[in-house]
């Protein structure tokens, strides 16, 4: 859990993505966001987290269903959504944090 705090506490946002290897959605979102991360490069990290395999960091974040995304920058959440988003949409959500 404490690498997970080093993650996120960095000054560039880092997006987490809460995914399951048995869900379509994510599935349909894991090319947007290597899209998005291919836009923003090093201005973003992104995490993709198996709910599967971090049932407890799950729980702490409250993830009731994949995707969610959450967004952190220094180590504090700043926006939150579940479901799939288009890369347009994630950009100016990450620009804007």
């Amino acid at each position: 859990m404490s690498k997970f705090s080093e993650l996120i506490n960095q000054d560039e946002p880092v997006l987490v993505d809460f995914f399951a290897d048995w869900c379509g959605p994510c599935k349909m979102l894991a090319p947007i966001l290597k899209q998005v991360k291919d836009s923003l490069g090093e201005r973003v990290s992104i995490i993709k987290i198996d709910v599967d395999k971090n049932q407890a960091l799950a729980s702490k974040y409250q993830v009731r269903g994949v995707p969610t995304m959450l967004l952190f920058k220094n180590g504090k959440q700043v926006w939150r959504q579940s479901g799939v988003l288009q890369k347009e949409e994630l950009i100016n959500i990450i620009n804007n944090a």
